[in-house]
C-alpha cells in the first residue's frame, strides 16, 4: 500500500523545460541584452557608413609552371609551384613599386598603394585572386589590373633569370670539355696509325658525348614555355559599393549585439549568487518550494488575506497549508517554525498567520507563537480579542503571571484572533525582555510549544530572521520543522546553503519554502533618504527606548481607543497594513 502523505520525489526536469527555464532566466537582465543591441546597432551604423563608398574590384591570374610539353598529362603543376610562396610575393612590395610605375604613385603613396590589396587562393586551384579596394570603382578596376600585370611581369622576368642562369651553368661546364675536344682533335690528326691513334679517338668519341649531353640540357632549357601565367578575369569597374548597405547593417548590427547581449547576460547568469528559479531554492535547501506568492499589486495589504477582493493569495496560501498538512515529517508533530534568512520578517509573519488562519479553517485548534521578541507587532496589526488563561501558563512551582523577571515571557497572556470565516486562532503575543535567549529556552516556552501534543493542535511558531539572530535555532530542538520565507533575488544560494546547515545541525528539517516578490514598501524605500523615511508617522507601541524599532505602521485609530495590542480592543481587518519590520 502507497503512502499517501508522503512528499513525492520531484520528477526530473527534460532537457527542453530546462533550457525553456534557463532562457526566461536569460530574459531577466534586460539591461544587458537592450545595451548589447544598442552597441551592436551602433556598430551596424558604422559599418553602414564607412562601406558605402567602398569598391572592390577582383582580377584572376591562373599560374603557369615552365614545360616543354604543356599537354603531357603526367606532370603536376601543383608540385611544381608554391601557391603559398606565390601568394606572398604577389604582396611583396617589389610587385608594389612595379605598379607604382605604371600608375605613375610617387614613393609616398607606395604605402596606400599596398594597403587596398588583398590576394587570396580559392581551394584546389592554381589560381591568385587579385582584390582591390578604393573609393573609387575605376581607379579600384584600374589599381587591380596594374598590380596582376606587374606580378605576371615581375614572375616573367624570374623564370627567364633562372633560365638563364642554367643555360650559362651548362655552357661554361661545356666550353672546357669543347676546348680539349679541339685540341685533342688536331693531335689525333698528326698521329701516326697504331694503337696511341685508337685511344686518342675514344677519349674524342667520350668527349664528343659529353659535349653532346650539355648541348641537349641548353636545348632543352631554351626550349621551355615560360609563360608565368595568364589573366583569366580582368578587373572591372564594379557597379555597386561592396558595403552591406544601411538596412543590412543595421540588421547585422542588432543580431550580433542580441548575441553579444546574450553572452553578457549568460556569463552574469553564471556568476549570479541569488537563486535563478525555483529550482535553485530547492537544491539549496534540499526541501521543495510549496508555493510562491504573487505580486502585490496594492502597495500593501492586509496581514490576513481572507475576506480580499483578489483570492490569489488566500489559496496560495491555503494551498502551501495542504501540502504541509499531507507532508508525514510535519503532520506527525503539528509544529511549524516559520522563518525569514535576514532583513525583514514582513512577509515571514504574515505567511505565519495566513498560515494559522489556514489550519484553523480545517477545524485545527492552531496555536501562534509570536517568538519575535526584539520587534514584537502581531497583536497590534490583527483583530483580537482577550481569551481565558491557558492551562500551559499553569506551571507546577512556576512564577505567576505577571511576575517580573529575566524570563516574563510567556507570561500567560494568549489572545484570540479573528479570522473572518476561515474562523479563529489563539495567539501568543511577542513581548520585550532583557534576555531573549533565556526566555526562548524557558520551561514555560516548552510547555507552551507542547500544546502542539494535544489532540488536534497545530502550533505555529513566528522567529526573527534565522541569519540575524541565532533566536530560530534556539527553537529548533523543540520546533523541528521549519519553513523558510525569502525573496529569491534578495538571498544568496550560499544564505540558504547555510540555513539549511544550520537547522540540520541544531536538530530540525526544512520542510519547505515559501518565495515571494520584494515587497511594495521596499521598493519605494530605495529612492527615499534616511531623513524622509524616519519621518514617516508610526504609532507608539507602549514604552520602548529611543534606540527601540518602530513598530509596523497602520491606519491611526480613533482617540479614544486604547493601544493596540493590550487585548482590549479589536482593530478592523481591513485597516490593518503591513509595513517594515
Amino acid at each position: 500500500m502507497i503512502e499517501t502523505n508522503r512528499p513525492a520525489a520531484a520528477p526530473a526536469e527534460d532537457e527542453p523545460d530546462l533550457l525553456r527555464d534557463q532562457f526566461k532566466q536569460l530574459l531577466r537582465y534586460r539591461r544587458l541584452l537592450l545595451a548589447g543591441v544598442g552597441v551592436g546597432l551602433l556598430g551596424g551604423v558604422y559599418l553602414g557608413i564607412s562601406t558605402a563608398d567602398t569598391y572592390v574590384a577582383t582580377a584572376d591570374v591562373v599560374l603557369r609552371a615552365p614545360t616543354d610539353d604543356p599537354f603531357n598529362p603526367s606532370l603536376a603543376p601543383d608540385k611544381a609551384i608554391n601557391i603559398g610562396s606565390e601568394r606572398q610575393v604577389a604582396l611583396s612590395s617589389s610587385i608594389a613599386n612595379e605598379a607604382a610605375k605604371k600608375l605613375g604613385v610617387t614613393a609616398s603613396g607606395l604605402a596606400g598603394l599596398r594597403s587596398g590589396l588583398q590576394v587570396t587562393n580559392p581551394p584546389q586551384t592554381m589560381v591568385l585572386r587579385f582584390t582591390y579596394t578604393s573609393s573609387s570603382p575605376q581607379e579600384a578596376a584600374k589599381r587591380a589590373n596594374a598590380m596582376t600585370g606587374a606580378y605576371l611581369l615581375k614572375r616573367q622576368e624570374a623564370l627567364d633569370v633562372t633560365r638563364d642562369k642554367m643555360v650559362k651553368g651548362y655552357q661554361d661546364q661545356r666550353d672546357p670539355v669543347a676546348k680539349q675536344l679541339d685540341e685533342l682533335a688536331k693531335d689525333i690528326s698528326r698521329m701516326p696509325a697504331g694503337a696511341t691513334r685508337d685511344a686518342a679517338t675514344s677519349s674524342k668519341t667520350d668527349l664528343q658525348s659529353e659535349v653532346g649531353r650539355y648541348n641537349n640540357s641548353i636545348t632543352k632549357l631554351e626550349a621551355l614555355d615560360m609563360t608565368p601565367g595568364r589573366v583569366t578575369s580582368p578587373a572591372t569597374p564594379p557597379s555597386e559599393p561592396d558595403g552591406p548597405g544601411i538596412p543590412m547593417s543595421l540588421a547585422i548590427g542588432a543580431a550580433v549585439g542580441l548575441a553579444l547581449g546574450l553572452l553578457a547576460a549568460w556569463v552574469r547568469l553564471v556568476f549570479d549568487p541569488a537563486p535563478r528559479s525555483e529550482g535553485d531554492v530547492a537544491r539549496a535547501l534540499r526541501a521543495p518550494v510549496l508555493g510562491s506568492l504573487p505580486r502585490d499589486k496594492t502597495g500593501g495589504g492586509p496581514l490576513l488575506a481572507a475576506g480580499e477582493e483578489d483570492p490569489r493569495l488566500a489559496e496560495e496560501f491555503r494551498s502551501v497549508a495542504f501540502r504541509l498538512a499531507y507532508d508525514a515529517r510535519f503532520a506527525d508533530r503539528r509544529r511549524l517554525l516559520v522563518v525569514a534568512p535576514r532583513g525583514s520578517s514582513e512577509t515571514a509573519a504574515a505567511v505565519a498567520v495566513n498560515l494559522a488562519a489556514s489550519f484553523a479553517e480545517t477545524g485545527k485548534d492552531v496555536l501562534l507563537i509570536e517568538a519575535d521578541l526584539r520587534t514584537p507587532v502581531l497583536a497590534s496589526q490583527l483583530p483580537t480579542d482577550a481569551g481565558g488563561r491557558p492551562r500551559w501558563s499553569q506551571m507546577p512551582g512556576g512564577p505567576a503571571a505577571g511576575q517580573s523577571g529575566d524570563s516574563d515571557w510567556p507570561d500567560g497572556r494568549q489572545l484570540v484572533v479573528d479570522a473572518g470565516e476561515s474562523g479563529a486562532f489563539d495567539l501568543i503575543p511577542g513581548e520585550r525582555v532583557r534576555n531573549v535567549a533565556r526566555a526562548l529556552t524557558s520551561p514555560r516556552s516548552t510547555r507552551l510549544i507542547s500544546e502542539a501534543d494535544s489532540p488536534n493542535s497545530t502550533v505555529v511558531v513566528l522567529a526573527p530572521p534565522v541569519l540575524s539572530y541565532a533566536d530560530a535555532l534556539a527553537l529548533v530542538d523543540r520546533v523541528d520543522g521549519v519553513l523558510v520565507v525569502c525573496d529569491p533575488r534578495a538571498v544568496r544560494r550560499t544564505d540558504l546553503s547555510r540555513i539549511r546547515e544550520l537547522i540540520s545541525g541544531a536538530g530540525g528539517t526544512v520542510l519547505g519554502a515559501v518565495l515571494h516578490t520584494p515587497l511594495p514598501t521596499e521598493k519605494r524605500g530605495r529612492g527615499k533618504g534616511k531623513g524622509e523615511a524616519a519621518s514617516q508617522d508610526t504609532p507608539a507601541r507602549g514604552p520602548a527606548g529611543p534606540s527601540a524599532p518602530q513598530p509596523i505602521p497602520y491606519e491611526v485609530a480613533e482617540p479614544e481607543q486604547h493601544i493596540p495590542g493590550d487585548g482590549t480592543d479589536t482593530v478592523a481587518l481591513r485597516t490593518v497594513r503591513m509595513g517594515r519590520r
